[in-house]
């Protein structure tokens, strides 16, 4: 008796087309982004629903457009370079900023996964996740943009050494953060500001 042949993995006809690899891009259930040195070159619905935004407004912008404030855009920029290019793919919580809509300046949870092209030029040319996570983690607190870095670090549940030298302050400045954001979130050690921060 003959062995079931495996099926081909050849993909379907018509499948592999530009317009049906189009069509993939613009309904992925994720927000996605190509980018070129930190512009959005090109982005799907899911992207723009995510933020407010319809893609004119967001196609050929900076993703300045999409961070709370500019020194996390610079920030987070120089802190995932050497990542992208060690790794060739970098991925994290962070929160960021809604550009448009009902809920426009709204601060949100936001998982985002990216890949650069060329791991020797990191933000020359990429593509990007992002998943909206307010649903599940919504933000309680008013915090500032170094409060937001941290918390984010936080809750990846990183000590304060290691918060110090991915932010390239001191452990005694992440300490003196995580305090305000224990004070802000109501709450009296690092493991249950983690559990607030994850649970909203």
């Amino acid at each position: 008796m003959n062995a079931p042949q495996p099926e081909s993995c050849a993909p379907a006809e018509g499948l592999a087309s530009p317009d049906a690899y189009r069509l993939a891009f613009e309904l992925a259930p994720v927000g996605l982004v190509l980018s070129r040195h930190r512009i959005m070159i090109d982005c799907n619905q899911a992207l723009c629903d995510m933020f407010g935004a319809s893609r004119e407004q967001l196609v050929g912008q900076s993703f300045r457009l999409l961070y709370p404030s500019a020194d996390e855009f610079e920030r987070t920029g120089a802190r995932i370079a050497p990542i992208l290019n060690a790794q060739g793919w970098y991925s994290d919580e962070r929160l960021m900023r809604r550009v448009g809509g009902r809920l426009a300046g709204q601060i949100f949870w936001c998982h985002v996964t990216g890949r650069a092209l060329d791991r020797a030029d990191p933000h020359a040319a990429g593509i990007w996740t992002f998943e909206d996570l307010s649903a599940r983690r919504p933000v309680r607190a008013e915090l500032t943009a170094r409060e937001r870095e941290i918390a984010s670090l936080v809750a990846r549940g990183l000590t304060a050494k290691q918060i110090a030298r991915a932010l390239g302050i001191s452990p005694r400045t992440v300490e003196v953060y995580r305090t305000r954001l224990q004070r802000k979130y109501q709450c009296g050690s690092t493991p249950e500001l983690m559990q607030r921060l994850l649970t909203g």
